[in-house]
């Protein structure tokens, strides 16, 4: 019997890709959304994962998005909630980035949740979200962006609490997980220094948690902190 696939937003890129292409290599069925075109789609289509355009940072787009998956599929074994944007905050236009973060973080995932809830197996099933080391700490310059994850994290109880006992709904909270490439020498020494293990886990870390949480019989509305012990070295 063909399994239900996992569902993975905003997974073109980054964590996500990496995500998507390691469960499909282990033999899931994989659908992930993706925001902007580029020829990786067309590689993604080709290797078997189904690919689906979405723009998250409005309700019409994300509900264009459940349209979607509701036609294409009757059954999920697994919704992650990668879809990710980090703007910092503007002074110039306060409203318009505090809503499209909300909007990315906490509105798509709830309304996704909702509808494609109904969805997921009734052997076994699981949401994650993946939120961010700042929803615990704040952020002076990122202030919108973290709010919303911090939103995230408490829709992780709700959702877990509405949906069980046959849903298990966690988070993933990760500080420093990989550089971008263009990140310089000094910025990576100064970031490694902020927790306690100084090392870049890779992408990998984040599959381990995933494939964790997906095997688990009796995790449900935790925040997985993936952080190297940051969160005992703050300042």
């Amino acid at each position: 019997m063909k399994q239900a696939p996992i569902l993975i937003t905003g997974a073109a890129q980054r964590i996500g890709l990496y995500c998507a292409k390691a469960l499909h290599q282990q033999g899931h069925q994989v659908v992930i959304s993706y925001r902007r075109y580029r020829p990786l789609i067309d590689e993604l289509q080709n290797s078997g994962i189904d690919c689906i355009q979405a723009d998250f940072a409005s309700a019409k787009g994300v509900q264009t998005f459940i349209e979607q998956v509701q036609g294409r599929y009757s059954e999920l074994r697994a919704i992650i909630h990668n879809a990710s944007d980090w703007h910092a905050d503007n002074d110039s236009d306060p409203d318009g980035v505090f809503d499209a973060m909300m909007t990315i973080h906490a509105k798509a995932p709830f309304l996704i949740n909702q509808a494609l809830s109904p969805l997921l197996c009734a052997e076994k099933a699981d949401i994650i979200h993946m939120t961010d080391f700042v929803a615990q700490t704040g952020s002076a310059k990122h202030m919108a962006y973290a709010a919303s994850k911090a939103a995230l994290e408490n829709l992780t109880l709700s959702f877990a609490r509405k949906l069980a006992p046959g849903i298990k709904v966690n988070a993933i909270a990760p500080a420093l997980i990989c550089f971008n490439e263009w990140d310089d020498a000094a910025y990576r020494q100064k970031t490694l220094q902020k927790s306690l293990l100084g090392i870049e886990p890779g992408e990998q870390e984040v599959l381990k948690t995933i494939d964790w949480l997906l095997s688990s019989d009796y995790v449900t509305g935790r925040v997985i902190p993936l952080d190297g012990g940051r969160h005992l070295n703050l300042p």
